[in-house]
């Protein structure tokens, strides 16, 4: 996931709260970052995408974001 697809993703799922969301929330999985902090220091945006998720309750079937249809077959 590339920043533009974070982005996105957030903007689709959380509406006009997403920015406060990114700026405000803190978020276990990256010590206590807020989703701006972590992305700032480098973490994936995929990573911050599934912690922000993860933090928000958003169900299972909507993590996959609007920069990805469809999760990535391994």
């Amino acid at each position: 996931m590339r920043r533009s697809e974070f982005e996105r993703a957030v903007a689709d799922e959380f509406g006009a709260r997403g920015s406060s969301l990114i700026a405000d929330l803190a978020l276990p999985q990256f010590g206590g970052r807020t989703a701006a902090e972590a992305l700032s220091s480098g973490e994936a945006p995929r990573d911050v995408w599934v912690a922000l998720c993860e933090e928000t309750d958003v169900p299972l079937q909507r993590r996959y974001g609007a920069g990805r249809l469809e999760p990535r077959r391994h």
